[in-house]
C-alpha cells in the first residue's frame, strides 16, 4: 500500500527540459505577436499614408506630402524626391525635406541635384537601393560643400504608366540604425500609391486646364462700344472644379441703345457652364428681337427656360444704357433677377450700390412680376456689374465685404478700365471659393460729349 505521501496519484514537478521548450515556445509566441502588431502598425501607417497622398489636389502639394509620409514610415531624419527631366536622364526638380535652417543656409550657394554620384545610380537602374554607407558606394561621388554627412539611404523608383517619374531618396534613421527591408517593403508599396496619386493630380490638372479653356471660350469679347469704354474679367474658382455658371456680355442695341449682362447659373461643373452658354445665347436673341424695358426681356427668357430647358436656378442682372434728356449725359436702365446690385462710381461722389428691389431669380417662379430701375450715369461715371463670387466670404457679413469692395473700387476708379476691373479681381474680399465676373462700364468725360455711332 501507497504510504500517502509519494503514491501514484501524486503530481510530479515539470522536467527542466520541459520549462525550457515551454519558454522558448512561449517566446516564439510572443515575438511573433510583436512582429504582427508592427506589422499592422505599418500596415495601418501605409494605409494613412495612402489616404493622405491622395487627398492633395495640387501637384506640388502631393510631391511634398509622399516624401513627408515615407519619412515617417521608416523614422528618417531627412527625405527628397527628386523628378525627372524629359529625357529620363537627370533630375529637372528636387524637393527636399527635414533640413535645418542651418543646413538650408550652409547650402545657399548650391544648386540643387542633377542626379549623379549614388543619385544618378538609382536613375539608370529603379531597383529599389539600400545603402548602408554611402562613402563606400562604387557610383559615390562625395557631397559638395556645406551639405549634411550621410551614411545611409533607401532609394525607391516611382514609376507613372510605365515610366519612371522621378526617384524617392531617404537617409538616416532616427535610432541610428541602417534601411531594413520592412523599410524597403513599405516604401515600395507606398511608391506604387504615389504613382498613382501622381497621376490622378497630372489629369486633373489637364482637365482644370482643359475645364478654364472651355469656359473662357464661352465668354465673348467685348465688341465697340464708343463712345463708351468697357471692360471685363473673369476668375475661375480656386477649387474643387474651374468650370463655372457665372457670365456677362456686352451688346450694341439695333435702336443705339448698349446692353450689359451679367449673371450665375448655380453650379460648379459642366452642366452649369452648358446652362450657362444656353442662357446667354438665348437672352442675345431676345435683346436684338426685343427692344423692350429689361424687365420685359427678363420676363421672356424666364418662360423660355421653363419652358423648354431644365436649367439650375439663375441670377443675373440686364441694364441698358441709353441717352438721356441731358445733353452729354445718359441713363441706366435695368432690372434683376436676384442679382448683387451694380456699383455706382461717380467723379466727385464716390462709390454707391444701386439697391433696389432684386426681384426673384430665373426659373423660380416666372408668375412673379419684375420691376424696372433708372438712375442717371454723368459724364466720367463708371458703373460696375459683378457676381457673388467677388464678395462672398464664410466669415464675413455680405454687408462688410460689399463695402470692402466698394472702397476698393473707389480708390482705383482712376485706373485705366480693364486695370481697373482687373484690380477688383485680384483683390477682391471673398474666399475664393466661386468663380467671379466683373464688366465694368465708363460714360466718356463732359468735354467728349455725345458721339453718334
Amino acid at each position: 500500500m501507497a504510504d500517502g505521501k509519494g503514491g501514484e496519484g501524486a503530481k510530479r514537478p515539470p522536467r527542466p527540459d520541459v520549462l525550457l521548450r515551454l519558454d522558448a515556445e512561449l517566446g516564439r509566441i510572443d515575438e511573433q505577436l510583436r512582429a504582427l502588431t508592427a506589422a499592422r502598425d505599418r500596415l495601418q501607417g501605409l494605409l494613412g499614408a495612402v489616404v493622405a497622398i491622395t487627398r492633395e489636389l495640387e501637384l506640388p502639394a502631393v510631391l511634398h506630402r509622399i516624401v513627408t509620409t515615407a519619412m515617417d514610415l521608416v523614422g528618417a531624419r531627412y527625405g527628397a524626391l527628386g523628378v525627372l527631366d524629359e529625357s529620363g536622364d537627370y533630375l529637372a526638380q528636387f524637393i527636399p525635406v527635414g533640413l535645418s535652417e542651418e543646413e538650408r543656409a550652409a547650402l545657399g550657394g548650391v544648386g540643387f541635384p542633377r542626379g549623379l554620384g549614388v543619385l544618378g545610380h538609382l536613375i539608370h537602374h529603379p531597383e529599389p537601393l539600400r545603402v548602408d554607407d554611402i562613402s563606400s558606394h562604387p557610383s559615390s561621388v562625395g557631397f559638395p560643400p556645406g551639405h549634411p554627412r550621410l551614411r545611409t539611404l533607401l532609394g525607391v523608383a516611382i514609376g507613372v504608366r510605365g515610366e519612371t517619374y522621378g526617384d524617392l531618396y531617404l537617409s538616416e534613421r532616427r535610432d541610428g540604425q541602417p534601411f531594413d527591408a520592412h523599410d524597403e517593403n513599405i516604401v515600395v508599396a507606398l511608391a506604387s500609391a504615389a504613382a498613382i496619386a501622381i497621376d490622378n493630380v497630372r489629369l486633373l490638372e489637364q482637365v482644370r486646364a482643359g475645364s478654364e479653356q472651355f469656359q473662357r471660350l464661352l465668354l465673348p469679347t467685348l465688341p465697340d462700344l464708343r463712345p463708351f469704354e468697357a471692360a471685363a474679367i473673369y476668375r475661375p474658382a480656386a477649387e474643387p472644379n474651374p468650370l463655372g455658371g457665372d457670365w456677362y456680355d456686352a451688346i450694341p442695341l439695333p435702336d443705339g441703345a448698349v446692353a450689359l449682362v451679367i449673371g450665375d447659373v448655380v453650379g460648379h461643373d459642366l452642366q452649369a457652364a452648358a446652362a450657362m452658354a444656353s442662357t446667354r445665347n438665348m437672352l442675345r436673341s431676345l435683346l436684338f428681337d426685343l427692344c423692350t424695358p429689361p424687365s420685359s426681356i427678363l420676363t421672356r427668357l424666364d418662360r423660355t427656360l421653363q419652358a423648354i430647358t431644365d436649367n439650375p436656378v439663375t441670377t443675373t442682372s440686364l441694364a441698358r444704357v441709353e441717352s438721356a434728356e441731358t445733353e452729354g449725359a445718359w441713363r441706366l436702365h435695368w432690372s434683376t433677377a436676384g442679382h448683387v446690385p451694380p456699383l455706382l462710381l461717380t467723379p466727385g461722389h464716390g462709390a454707391e450700390y444701386l439697391f433696389t428691389e432684386p426681384g426673384l431669380p430665373l426659373n423660380v417662379d416666372i408668375r412673379q412680376h419684375r420691376p424696372d430701375h433708372t438712375h442717371p450715369l454723368p459724364p466720367g461715371a463708371t458703373v460696375v456689374f459683378f457676381t457673388d463670387g467677388l464678395v462672398e466670404h464664410p466669415g464675413h457679413p455680405i454687408d462688410e465685404s460689399l463695402n470692402e469692395l466698394a472702397e476698393l473700387a473707389d480708390t482705383h476708379a482712376a485706373l485705366p478700365l480693364q486695370d481697373f476691373v482687373r484690380i477688383l479681381a485680384d483683390h477682391h474680399p471673398s474666399d475664393g471659393h466661386d468663380d467671379m465676373a466683373v464688366l465694368a462700364l465708363r460714360t466718356p468725360g463732359r468735354a467728349e460729349g455725345k458721339t453718334s455711332r
